[in-house]
């Protein structure tokens, strides 16, 4: 199977299965001499791991990380870094019934029709499972980033949206939600219990933000810092939708709605408004980044859904296990992983071609 890598400058592979002995990544591309050890990787898998609440899939896995190759008296040696996490929860027995069922929503029909043969223990290669690989190597990412801050919230669940006036970066901490509104993330919890009750699911948006990012990343033409970002995005799974700055709203604006004012401050200039996420023509313009990510809801659910099997015969289907009733939780440290590695990607690139 081809197409396990991203990046150019920094550039990951990763490999490895939901219900495998272990998943991982190799990173390519890491400057030498940046102090890293496992501790600062293992801070933001804990963030993605499962069962940390009633909210999200109760499979059990520590995601401890172990560093194979790559660092060296606590720095990088500008070689590949190798990274390795076990997986140790795995119940595989609960996926015996769907092994020649498809479920929908789900990538089965697809990968059978495109390599003849598929790993159905929880979704093998196509299971959420491999975005704890992304998380380690966006925390690598962000070593190299340095002052650039990432942070990501759960702006709506299902059809419960945030206040954007209640909007506090400390409450996505306070909350099993990753939720910015602290009033909403309360609303929230019996809504969620109600779905996860009745065997369904429900999607999110979620909202990321980097600041510190200085103008002039990316290029105008195929190397666009937002057309980067959305692949990011959208190379997660259950992702349906990424917007940058405005995105789909801009398509209601007027132009003087849409323009971004600059006047200057403190010898720099300073916009009025971010309609733009901080990208003009592909590249940074210095002003934060913003993008946002529509998560639909989790496929796997115990409600019978119609189908078909892999004999084309017509079927009903319940999929049984342990499942988020809503992924999209759980996706916020990808997203911010994502979005890390496209910029420190984009951060080595202009290095290199502007010094």
């Amino acid at each position: 199977m081809s197409h396990n890598s991203f990046g150019h400058l920094f550039r990951f592979t990763t490999w490895g299965e939901s219900h495998g002995p272990a998943i991982g990544c190799v990173i390519d591309g890491c400057p030498p001499r940046i102090a890293l050890n496992e501790a600062d990787i293992q801070t933001y898998l804990d963030q993605r791991k499962p069962g940390t609440s009633r909210f999200v899939t109760q499979r059990k896995e520590p995601d401890a990380v172990k560093i194979l190759s790559g660092v060296f008296e606590g720095q990088t040696t500008g070689t590949p870094i190798s990274l390795l996490i076990e997986n140790t929860d795995q119940r595989s027995r609960d996926y015996s019934e769907i092994k020649d069922r498809y479920r929908p929503g789900h990538a089965d029909m697809t990968y059978d029709a495109k390599y003849g043969i598929r790993d159905y223990r929880g979704g093998g290669r196509s299971s959420a499972r491999e975005t704890a690989n992304r998380v380690a190597a966006g925390a690598i990412a962000r070593k190299i980033l340095g002052d650039v801050k990432i942070r990501g919230a759960v702006v709506s669940i299902g059809e419960k949206q945030i206040n954007p006036d209640n909007w506090d970066w400390d409450q996505t901490t306070k909350n099993p939600f990753w939720c910015s509104d602290a009033k909403a993330a309360k609303d929230w919890e019996d809504y969620l219990d109600d779905v996860r009750k009745s065997g369904n699911s429900v999607g999110a948006l979620i909202e990321v933000r980097a600041s510190g990012v200085p103008a002039g990343w990316g290029a105008p033409v195929y190397g666009k810092l937002d057309s980067d970002i959305a692949s990011g995005l959208m190379s997660i799974n259950a992702a349906k939708a990424v917007e940058i700055g405005a995105g789909f709203r801009a398509a209601a604006f007027t132009g003087t709605d849409n323009a971004d004012e600059i006047r200057m401050k403190d010898g720099k200039p300073d916009f009025q408004s971010n309609h733009a996420g901080g990208i003009l023509g592909g590249i940074s313009n210095g002003d934060e980044i913003v993008a946002r990510l529509a998560i639909k809801p989790t496929s796997s659910i115990l409600t019978e859904t119609r189908s078909i099997n892999a004999k084309g015969e017509e079927i009903d289907v319940m999929t049984k296990g342990r499942h988020d009733p809503c992924v999209g939780i759980r996706a916020v440290p990808v997203a911010e992983a994502m979005l890390a590695v496209v910029l420190a990607d984009h951060m080595l690139r202009h290095r290199g071609q502007n010094g």
